[in-house]
């Protein structure tokens, strides 16, 4: 490897438990990796972690540019962390600050719109001109790629899916409003409703119940989908339901920005084959004008948790060379 090839960059995902950090070749290939567990509370040690693992895995690169894909929201200049839910950033400006620190270019991204990038270019929507990716995990995100394009709005901010109002007057969410779309299909939302079950002893959720000794506080939207998986009735309609959810959800994004593909991913998206066969379903049943405009294919994302990461490297790859 070649310290001074162009065709090496670094992409980090900033996550509020972890620092992923690896060296990515054109083709998208992790060539090297590394983690660090986030400082959460500290945006100065932040910045020494994002350090330690770019000298970690690029000390073979000297010049290899810097992508940094973090949950929340960013500037329209890719310059700010104007807010983000998980870590002490707050109208941050993180690419000064990180670009001065490891003394290489950085780009600075959404981790979803980076995710977004790598399934296009590498993933479950290769060739594919329009595609909007979901990720689905304790809420949702979402990204926008347009002809190859991210497409961030005029305020840099665009994507937040999960807080579409689905239900007028629905479930409290933590934005503040009621309704929103991930309180209905989301880890939160399986958990919520798995909760409900055990807390009302319910005789149909017995294999929950047990799980988690009757204790509706144990229930999270994870062990409902493992149990789902492992063929528990209950658990299984509440996989379907939530699939429903999605789905509308879905037609909605499609009445707006026709796309052509829709890729989920997220930790909650990765783990059922019945999830993504209802919500297609769902979004085929829901969609305006269905029988006479073509449907967008509903796919599960390929690259699994190395997504935004591999997408933050090609964005800044890409980026230094013009």
């Amino acid at each position: 490897m070649s310290g001074t090839s162009p065709e090496f960059a670094i992409g980090i995902d900033i996550g509020g438990t972890k620092i992923a950090a690896g060296l990515v070749d054109a083709q998208g290939r992790i060539v090297a990796a590394a983690k660090h567990q986030t400082p959460r509370h500290d945006p100065a040690a932040v910045e020494a972690a994002v350090a330690a693992v770019v000298a970690e895995v690029g000390h073979d690169a000297a010049d290899a540019p810097v992508g940094v894909g973090a949950a929340g929201w960013m500037n329209a200049e890719g310059t700010e962390v104007l807010f983000s839910p998980h870590l002490a950033w707050r109208n941050e400006p993180l690419q000064e600050r990180l670009e001065r620190t490891l003394d290489r270019p950085v780009i600075l991204t959404n981790d979803a719109d980076a995710a977004a990038i790598a399934e296009h270019r590498f993933g479950a929507a290769r060739g594919e001109s329009h595609l909007v990716l979901l990720t689905l995990g304790t809420g949702i995100g979402g990204a926008i790629v347009i002809n190859g394009e991210l497409r961030r709005g005029r305020f840099g901010v665009a994507g937040e899916f999960g807080h579409q109002t689905i239900v007028p007057e629905g479930h409290r969410c933590a934005c503040g409003n009621r309704g929103c779309w991930e309180q209905y299909a989301s880890g939160n939302a399986l958990g919520r409703e798995g909760r409900t079950l055990v807390a009302a002893k319910s005789p149909v959720a017995y294999a929950l119940r047990e799980a988690v000794g009757d204790d509706p506080e144990q229930v999270t939207g994870a062990l409902v989908t493992r149990l789902a998986a492992a063929g528990d009735p209950a658990c299984r309609d509440l996989i379907v339901e939530m699939g429903g959810w999605l789905g509308l959800g879905l037609a909605n994004l499609a009445a707006v920005l026709d796309p052509g593909t829709f890729v989920i991913g997220g930790g909650l998206g990765a783990a059922s084959d019945e999830l993504i066969a209802t919500a297609d379903a769902r979004y085929r049943a829901s969609l305006s004008g269905r029988g006479y405009r073509p449907y967008a294919s509903v796919v599960r994302a390929q690259l699994g948790a190395d997504a935004g990461l591999i997408g933050a490297a090609d964005l800044a790859r890409r980026s230094v060379r013009g």
